[in-house]
């Protein structure tokens, strides 16, 4: 398989910061995302790349072991054993008295060739065959709209060159990550498949403010309602619904309607609820009459 820099795939140096790593991701990630790039292979190629690249970057862990093995980098911890084992096994050679002069150890080439030969295409074929190793796991961003995430339903990603069918539970969070088991890449030498994680980015282009499970919302109403009370009719999540304004009511003020907020996650049929703030118009063009009114009003000390 052609070495991958994960480094050029993102456009970056390796000097990059984890800031610089995620804002990278992400742009490149929504440029060549399949919804946008439908039938196209060349970007479906590079939107694969950009979630392995982003995948083995963003963690800390992974990339010391990029930075260090390249492209193998999945079996670092089986190379040191293997060094460590022929530095053992040199030791034990020089001591038993062997006829052969002994140069002090295995050179780094040494090590790189029996790195090679053990995970690589040149002997120890056995041992080659024997070791498993798990697949590669798979990160991804998807997109949805506030309404989407609303209600449990079910959408199509292409991961891989693969259609995966998941359903997006009711509820889901912006910034919330969930793990497909088994849907990354295949395992070395049949050893497991590695898993997906995909992460939701959840736009809002409703009048609605979200906080969890609960909604906030403003509504605008008249002096005279604030003043005497009376009744609106206001848009939820889920439809309309009438709404009493008590007299007096405050610029401000905050009523609770229980259960009309957004889905608990995986909690069917909880909902949080949704508050309203009340935001006083204040008349701007009186008629004579009006003025004469709030004439006597002021003569009232109200």
């Amino acid at each position: 398989m052609e070495f991958i820099d994960y480094y050029k795939v993102l456009d970056l140096d390796k000097s990059a910061s984890t800031a610089d790593i995620k804002k990278a991701y992400r742009k490149l990630a929504r440029k060549y995302h399949p919804d946008l790039n439908p039938n196209n292979k060349e970007a479906e190629i590079k939107f694969k790349q950009l979630n392995e690249a982003n995948e083995v970057l963003s963690d800390p862990e992974k990339r010391k072991k990029y930075d260090q093995y390249g492209k193998d980098w999945q079996h670092a911890e089986e190379f040191e054993k293997a060094k460590q084992q022929q530095q053992y096994s040199g030791r034990q050679q020089y001591s038993s008295g062997d006829p052969f002069t002994y140069s002090g150890g295995a050179s780094e080439e040494d090590f790189s060739d029996f790195f090679e030969s053990m995970f690589g295409s040149r002997g120890f074929g056995r041992q080659q065959r024997q070791t498993k190793f798990r697949g590669q796991d798979f990160n991804a961003e998807l997109q949805l709209d506030l309404r989407s995430a609303y209600t449990t339903h079910k959408q199509t990603l292409t991961v891989n060159g693969k259609n995966i069918r998941i359903t997006i539970p009711a509820g889901i969070e912006n910034g919330q990550t969930i793990k497909i088991k088994g849907h990354g890449a295949p395992g070395v030498n049949g050893g497991p498949h590695g898993d997906l994680y995909i992460t939701f980015s959840i736009a809002n282009n409703t009048a609605f403010k979200r906080e969890g499970a609960n909604l906030y919302k403003t509504e605008t109403i008249n002096l005279t309602t604030a003043v005497l009370g009376g009744e609106i009719t206001t848009e939820t999540f889920d439809g309309k619904v009438k709404l009493k304004v008590a007299p007096g009511t405050q610029n401000g003020q905050q009523v609770k309607l229980k259960g009309k907020g957004f889905p608990v996650y995986k909690k069917e049929g909880a909902y949080g609820n949704l508050y309203i703030s009340y935001q006083i118009q204040m008349p701007t063009k009186l008629t004579d009459e009006q003025k004469e009114l709030f004439e006597k009003l002021k003569k009232t000390n109200l």
